[in-house]
This record gives structure tokens, C-alpha cells and sequence, in this order.
């Protein structure tokens, strides 16, 4: 029993430390994308850049979301024509 949570316990210590790596790398991402847009976006005159940097952040949302939405989808429509033919039989 104690090497059980002896492993359990490395585990979990191992499982903590990799979360912290991962979201400290991601917070040094993060901070790298706002200083660039806001050095690009800088000013008042850029008005118009600033709406075509937010309409392609829109736009690369929306196409993984309507991807995952897709194959949901076709799964759905796949697992239901596949137990009406099961139940047909």
C-alpha cells in the first residue's frame, strides 16, 4: 500500500509540474501577441488596420469552432442512422 501512494503522490507532483510549465509558456505567448498588435496598432491613425486585426482574429476563431461543430455533426448523424439500422434488423 504505501508504494501505491508513494507513486500516486509522484505522479501527481509530476502532473502539477508539467500544468505549471505549460501555462507559464503560455503566459510568455500571451504577452508576446499583445505587445506586437500593440505596437502595430499604435496610434490613431490605424484605425482601419485595427478593424482588419479584429475581423481576422474573428475569423480564425470561428472556422476550429465550426470545424468541431461539423464532425460533431456527421458523428451524430452516423451514430443515429447506425442504431436505426440495428434496430430495424
Amino acid at each position: 500500500m504505501f508504494t501505491k501512494n508513494k507513486i500516486q503522490s509522484s505522479n501527481s507532483k509530476f502532473q502539477t509540474f508539467v500544468f505549471g510549465v505549460c501555462f507559464f509558456l503560455m503566459a510568455i505567448s500571451a504577452n508576446a501577441q499583445c505587445a506586437m498588435c500593440r505596437a502595430a496598432l499604435s496610434g490613431d491613425s490605424n484605425i482601419k488596420k485595427a478593424e482588419a486585426v479584429n475581423d481576422g482574429i474573428v475569423y480564425l476563431m470561428v472556422i476550429p469552432y465550426l470545424l468541431v461543430v461539423i464532425i460533431g455533426f456527421l458523428i451524430y448523424k452516423m451514430y443515429k442512422s447506425k442504431k436505426k439500422t440495428k434496430l430495424s434488423e
